[in-house]
Formats: C-alpha cells, structure tokens, sequence
C-alpha cells in the first residue's frame, strides 16, 4: 500500500491533472471559470478571497522551489538544511494560517448564505472542504518538523519529489520513516491534483499558464463592424 499511495498514485494523480485538463479546456472550454458569486455577497468574499489566494500563493511557490530544487543547489549557495527547514517552518506557518482563515470565511460564506449554497455544486463545497483539511494537516506537520530542525526530515521529502520526475523507482522508499501526518498531506495533495480538472480548481492552471500564453502570442487583428439597422429609407 506504501509503494502504491506514493510509488504509483503521483503518476496517476500528475497525469489525470495533465490529460483531463487537456480535454476538459478542448471539449467544454467555457465550463474553465470559477463561477464568482461576488455578486451576491461581496464584504467577506474580498476579505477572505485575499487571505487565501496569498497565503496558497505563497504555499505553492514554497513547495515548488523548496521541493524541487536539487539538493545540490542549496549546498552550492551555502543555505544549510537546517536553515532551509526553519525558512519552510516559519514562511510556511506564516501562509498556512492566513489561507485557513480566509478558506474558512468562504467556505463559511458558501455553506451558511442560502443564496450562494444554491448555486453552489457538490463538488464546490467538497473541494474547499479538501483544500482546508489539507492547510490544517500542513500547518500540522509545522509542529513536527520543529522536532527536526536539522532539515533532515526535508530532505527526505526533495528526494521523493525529485525521485517521481526523475521515474525513480525507489523514490517510495525515502519517505517511509516520516510521520502519518506528513503521509496524509501528502495523500490528500495528490488527490486534490486528481480531482482538478473536473472541479474549478482548474482555472489555477490559468493562473500558471496563460500569462506566458499572451507572452509569447503573435499580435492579432480585431475586426469591428458597424450594426445593422432595420430602417429603410423614406419613400
């Protein structure tokens, strides 16, 4: 179950999150939104929508840089595990507690307001649901890692990372020592990836891509015609 849950499943979970998004922007291009419902309530969503977005923001960024940059590169710079590991405690603790205040007023907002709860999905509710378990486990894992402040323990989680991109069989076995609380973050990450393209977490890979998209896009033409009009001239 061990080799399954993270030898197998980050494959099935990276290209479910590659494949479907794929097809779900090729067949159904307009469903890629968020379904804003500033509309119907705006004070909380504001409060709470930038509390999020900045505390996932800087999540994601933390993770990407921190688990996939080699080992190496941190060596070469002179930034030791163990000041790495304090960094990922304190900046990550910093953005998990702002993310789960603001995820908590909106979903506190979507689940209570009978308005925005009817034109929400199940799938809404259980995604928001999911991202909230998934800060309380990682702001979890913040007070076991301050037992391992010698960064040792990141380091196992590199090795895995970098292990799955780089088709690393053994990649499993480097993290089969860590706390549960680290497995089941790890867990629910992956099934978050999974679940992305059939929910609107879809439109964060936007957020990634499409700037670079407008970057990189030939200039284009607008062609703009007058209305027609159904008056005929006086006789």
């Amino acid at each position: 179950m061990h080799y399954f849950l993270f030898g197998i499943f980050p494959y099935i979970a990276l290209v479910t999150l590659f494949v479907g998004s794929i097809a779900r922007y090729d067949r159904d291009p307009f469903s890629w939104k968020t379904s804003s419902s500033q509309l119907l309530r705006r004070k909380q969503l504001i409060v709470g929508s930038i509390l999020f977005h900045i505390g996932m923001l800087v999540i994601f960024v933390g993770h990407v840089f921190g688990l996939m940059t080699p080992i190496w590169v941190f060596d070469a710079i002179g930034i030791s595990h163990g000041a790495k590991q304090l960094l990922a405690v304190v900046a990550g603790g910093i953005a998990g507690v702002m993310a789960l205040i603001g995820g908590a007023m909106l979903f506190h907002r979507r689940w209570t307001d009978p308005r925005i709860r009817k034109t929400s999905s199940v799938a809404d509710i259980t995604v928001l649901a999911m991202l909230l378990v998934q800060l309380v486990l990682g702001l979890g894992t913040v007070f076991v890692s301050l037992g391992h402040l010698d960064g040792h323990e990141m380091v196992k989680f590199m090795s895995w990372v970098q292990g799955i991109f780089t088709f690393n069989g053994a990649a499993a076995g480097y993290i089969e020592n860590v706390a549960p609380v680290f497995k089941l973050h790890l867990v629910l990450g992956m099934a978050i990836l999974f679940v992305t393209p059939f929910t609107r977490l879809a439109h964060v890979i936007s957020g990634i891509f499409v700037p670079f998209r407008y970057l990189f896009a030939r200039p284009g033409y607008q062609i703009v015609r007058s209305r027609r009009t159904n008056r005929h001239p006086v006789e």
